[in-house]
Formats: C-alpha cells, sequence, structure tokens
C-alpha cells in the first residue's frame, strides 16, 4: 500500500504546518545561507549591513517568523519569563508588572503574565504548563504553594522569585513584606487614636486572611473585644465594601473602626456611610490597605496602609535578573516594607 505523500513545507515529524513558511525559502529568496539567516535573527550585529537588509525584506515579504521555541531547545535560552499573579484586574497585584516588565525588557527578556486565581491547584496547573516553555526565570505571587508545584519548581532548578510576601524558607528568593506586622499596625493604628472597637471586611485571599487574624489578635491583645468579620469569596470591590458595611451594622457595629483589605472595598464603605448620613470618621472611621492612586482623592481621603509596589516590581526585577544571570542572591528575603498613611477616614 503506497504511503500519502508528505505535502510542501511539512516536516518529516508534522510539526511543520503545510504552507508554512521556512527559514529556507527566506535563505532562497535573499540568497543567502540558512546560517546566514539564523545569524541574522539571533546576532544581526554580526551580519554585514547589505546582507542584513535583504534578510530583513525577504523576511517582511514572507511573513516568516521564527520558531523561538525550538532555538530555545537548541540554545537553551528563550528570553522568556513566566509572571503568575491571582487577579490581572486587581491593581493591587497587577501595578507592580509595570516597573517588573520594564526592567526585564531593557534586560532582553519578553514576559508571558498568567492569572491564576487564588486556587494553588489553579497555580499548579499553570506553572507545570509554562515550564515546559522553557522560561528562564518565573515570578509567584505568595509563598504558599502545593507541595507539588514547590517540588516541580525546585527539580528545575530555574531562578524564582515569589512577590507580594515573604518567608524563612522561599524556593529561591522572596520580595515582599509581612502580612501579619502590617496587620497589627492597622490594630495599634486604630487603638492609637482612640476607636472604641475595630472591625475587618476582607476578601478570601491568603494574605488578606492573615492581615485580619493579626489585626484581631492584636486589638483583643491591646484589651478590645475580638472584632466582628465580614469576609466575601469573591474578590475586591466597591461592592462588597458596600456590602459588608450594611452586614456589619446590622450586626450592630457603630463607633469603630473598619480595617478592610484593600482599598476597594475601603470605598465601597465610605460610598454606603455617605448614604446612610454616617459621619467619617466621628461615626465610623475606615482604613484601606495598598495607598492605590484614588485613595488619596475620595471623599473624605482614605487612610491605608502603603506598599510601595513600584519598588516591590524593581527589587523583584532585579532579583530575578541576578539569578538568572548565575549571581549568587545576596538575601534570599527582600523586605520592602509598608507604611501607615494617616488621611481623612481613620
Amino acid at each position: 500500500m503506497r504511503r500519502p505523500q508528505q505535502q510542501s513545507g511539512a516536516s518529516a515529524t508534522g510539526t511543520q504546518k503545510p504552507g508554512a513558511v521556512t527559514m529556507e525559502m527566506v535563505a532562497r529568496l535573499a540568497g543567502v545561507s540558512q546560517v546566514s539567516v539564523s545569524r541574522a535573527l539571533n546576532h544581526p550585529d554580526k551580519v554585514a549591513p547589505d546582507t542584513l537588509a535583504r534578510i530583513q525584506e525577504a523576511i517582511r515579504i514572507t511573513g516568516y517568523v521564527p520558531n523561538l521555541v525550538a532555538g530555545a531547545l537548541a540554545s537553551r535560552r528563550s528570553g522568556i519569563i513566566a509572571a503568575l499573579i491571582p487577579s490581572i484586574t486587581n491593581l493591587t497585584y497587577s501595578s507592580f508588572l509595570r516597573p517588573l516588565i520594564e526592567a526585564t525588557r531593557n534586560a532582553g527578556y519578553q514576559v508571558i503574565l498568567a492569572e491564576t486565581g487564588f486556587s494553588l491547584e489553579d497555580e499548579q496547573a499553570m506553572v507545570q504548563s509554562l515550564l515546559s516553555r522553557q522560561p528562564e526565570g518565573m515570578l509567584l505571587t505568595g509563598v504558599h504553594h502545593s507541595a507539588e508545584c514547590r517540588r516541580m519548581l525546585l527539580a528545575s532548578g530555574l531562578p524564582v522569585v515569589e512577590v507580594w510576601d515573604e518567608s524563612e524558607t522561599p524556593i529561591d528568593v522572596c520580595v515582599g513584606f509581612s502580612h501579619w506586622e502590617a496587620g497589627r499596625a492597622a490594630a495599634r493604628y486604630v487603638h492609637e487614636k482612640g476607636y472604641a472597637c475595630g472591625a475587618v471586611i476582607t476578601a478570601g485571599d491568603p494574605r488578606a486572611i492573615r492581615r485580619k487574624d493579626a489585626f484581631a489578635a492584636e486589638l483583643v491583645s491591646l484589651g478590645y473585644p475580638s472584632p466582628p468579620v465580614v469576609c466575601f469569596d469573591t474578590p475586591a470591590s466597591i461592592a462588597n465594601g458596600r456590602d459588608g458595611l450594611k452586614q456589619l451594622l446590622e450586626q450592630g457595629f457603630s463607633n469603630g473602626a473598619i480595617s478592610c483589605s484593600s482599598d476597594l472595598l475601603a470605598h465601597g464603605v465610605l460610598i454606603e456611610a455617605q448614604a446612610r448620613g454616617l459621619k467619617i470618621p466621628g461615626e465610623i472611621a475606615v482604613i484601606g490597605f495598598s495607598d492605590q492612586d484614588f485613595a488619596a482623592h475620595t471623599f473624605p481621603t482614605l487612610s491605608t496602609i502603603r506598599v510601595d509596589r513600584s519598588l516591590l516590581g524593581r527589587r523583584a526585577a532585579e532579583a530575578l535578573l541576578a539569578r538568572i544571570a548565575g549571581k549568587p542572591a545576596e538575601t534570599r528575603r527582600v523586605d520592602v516594607g509598608f507604611e501607615v498613611i494617616e488621611r481623612e477616614s481613620a
């Protein structure tokens, strides 16, 4: 029985799509060897200007796209950094990415961005998928991962930077701050300002829960009753902030300070309080977290816990690029700290 003939442009393994433009076609059109085309793509400074111009014109005419994955397998370099964050739309997480992407791009890398949510299983699956793409480094949000995810990363030997948190035992390097201490600082602020009681409105992500637990523990240690808590499984939003205040008021909360796990929730609390005619901070006080750009422009302006997200992104990029370059980590823990910002809401 005769085997069907292979279509033009297809490889013996079937990995080349029929009719796809190949490096050989570009070389023939430019009148050069495939080695010259490869050199023009990877080291254009080593190709004569007139030859480079012919190759670039041939690439433009044919629409040739180099197989970067194959190149990575051959050179063991992909030029890719993978970054995993829980939510692309949440500014708390996404805002540190701009300085990180800028720094890594200036160093010659491209960033693949992936959203994981707050599921350890989803993060594990995404890490496994991205490892198959041969990244040169990986950035993860947080320091808590599934055992299998941690095993895969350690076995890969890949440079890894964990951000937005800290740990005594990071996979490689962590860049962040203590969420427990941030929660304690918010409680001490409530005490120093003389508020009669405290409460919490929080999203359900692990870092927010640690701040909530620290806030409650510190208040109790200072002689306050255990604060009521409203916790949402859905991401932080203005709507959840408004609903959170409604729930606290229905529970009898009054004349106290509400610690919110994000500025977005705190903004919702401000809106709901104003809709009900509550005086801020006369009848309730509100404290946010992260110091988003809008926090200084709400009415009243929002007191919050500031984290320098630009600094976080730059430090994460520096740590990741240093590890990719094979430099030993000066420290495995980089603490960017936080600051309590006093404004009009508390």
